[in-house]
């Protein structure tokens, strides 16, 4: 028999991956030879903390540790979980009930919408937004309603519209620091969010991933702080980039007691766990890494810096972030009529410099691009330098 696309048929909800579009261009470019100075995916190219590279070498080692784990995560790693929630927030997570072990955030997000929804089924979703925050509900047949994600008060706005149309949504998702956006709060915008939760029966899901990575004294809130979040949410948390451990896929989410239930409920069925040693190293990160994490962060904070200062004295005036490994600029007006990715690839062929296209995250970013600070401090200076031949 002959097999077409219509057999795929959650293939034709996926739109099409903008990003490919720019990735493409930067390994042609590269291929004839060209120096590309890469912005773009938000990949560490900074080395994981040396004590935890060891504590993977020595567990790896021991034969017990290469058997099938369980899919919820080394009660001691949950336990770890739990105490850098009490040290970090002051939050209490009971470590056997309220929080469970993921493969990375991707993986927690994206079962955890298998769990909760059926075909058509609404969730909110930020626009712009992390790309699996609205796949994620794609892949599980459902729908998305996209709200405003820019400043607080429209945002608030913008969900409290989303709610009052039918059928009612039957989660929210939000995501602080924000990838892309680079967008913050502060703990009363939690309040809020928990107030809203409960009047219109929607379980809120957070997108933790940024915790560590805070600038200038700013220190991002748990939304477990906010009182009673844990009536109706859960909070998602990547070991990626605090720990530059992106490609180990570790990451936990915590929270209401029913929701990790169902998705632990789920990944019983799909995994055994992460590879025992990984999760060793993962306490190790979480009980011995404080100097390590604030290391990275200060890296990424003179990146940001750099960034912002040289490709002002270029021309390009963009807003400082106070968090996060992104710098989220707006198009200058000269190009704005291109859109984010037309003017991505301007950027690759006219400047060997590589980003990421704002429409990529959501159509309200078609107006920015995204920059990862993936790249020392020399090479974001030769970016600036080179930004120059647009005459901004």
């Amino acid at each position: 028999m002959s097999i077409d696309s219509n057999y795929f048929s959650l293939l034709s909800k996926l739109p099409p991956y903008v990003f490919s579009v720019v990735n493409e261009l930067k390994y042609s470019a590269r291929r004839r030879g060209d120096d590309i100075i890469d912005f773009g995916m938000g990949n560490p190219d900074q080395a994981t903390p040396k004590h935890i590279v060891e504590k993977l070498m020595e567990s790896t080692v021991q034969g017990k540790n290469h058997r099938y784990s369980v899919s919820a995560g080394l009660p001691k790693l949950r336990l770890a979980i739990s105490d850098w929630y009490k040290k970090n927030y002051d939050v209490q997570i009971d470590p056997d009930s309220e929080t469970i072990v993921t493969i990375g955030s991707k993986e927690g997000l994206s079962h955890l919408m298998i769990a909760m929804l059926s075909p058509g089924e609404v969730v909110m979703v930020p626009d712009p937004c992390y790309p699996i925050h609205s796949f994620s509900v794609l892949i599980a047949r459902g729908d998305i309603r996209p709200y405003d994600s820019f400043e607080e008060n429209e945002m608030l706005n913008s969900i409290l519209k989303g709610l009052k149309k039918n059928p009612k949504p039957k989660a929210l998702i939000i995501s602080f620091p924000s990838n892309p956006t680079t967008q913050t709060v502060n703990l009363e915008f939690f309040d809020k969010i928990v107030e809203i939760a409960k009047e219109n029966n929607i379980v809120v899901i957070h997108d933790f991933a940024y915790a560590d990575i805070c600038f200038d004294g700013y220190k991002a809130p748990s939304f477990l702080q906010a009182k009673g979040a844990k009536d109706v949410g859960v909070e998602s948390f990547s070991m990626s980039k605090s720990y530059n451990m992106a490609g180990w896929r570790v990451g936990f989410m915590s929270g209401n007691k029913e929701i990790i239930s169902a998705l632990r409920r789920v990944k019983s069925y799909l995994d055994y766990g992460i590879f025992q040693p990984i999760q060793i190293s993962a306490i190790t990160a979480l009980n011995e890494t404080h100097d390590c994490v604030d290391q990275i962060t200060q890296t990424y904070c003179s990146r940001r810096n750099r960034l912002i200062d040289s490709f002002a004295n270029s021309g390009w005036k963009i807003k400082k972030p106070d968090a996060t490994m992104f710098v989220w600029a707006e198009i200058p007006d000269k190009f704005k009529s291109l859109g984010s990715l037309e003017f991505s690839k301007k950027l690759i062929t006219d400047c060997n410099v590589a980003v990421s296209p704002g429409i990529g995250f959501g159509k309200n970013g078609d107006n920015f691009v995204r920059f990862a600070l993936i790249e020392n401090e020399q090479r974001i200076l030769q970016a600036s330098r080179s930004i120059r031949k647009l005459s901004l």
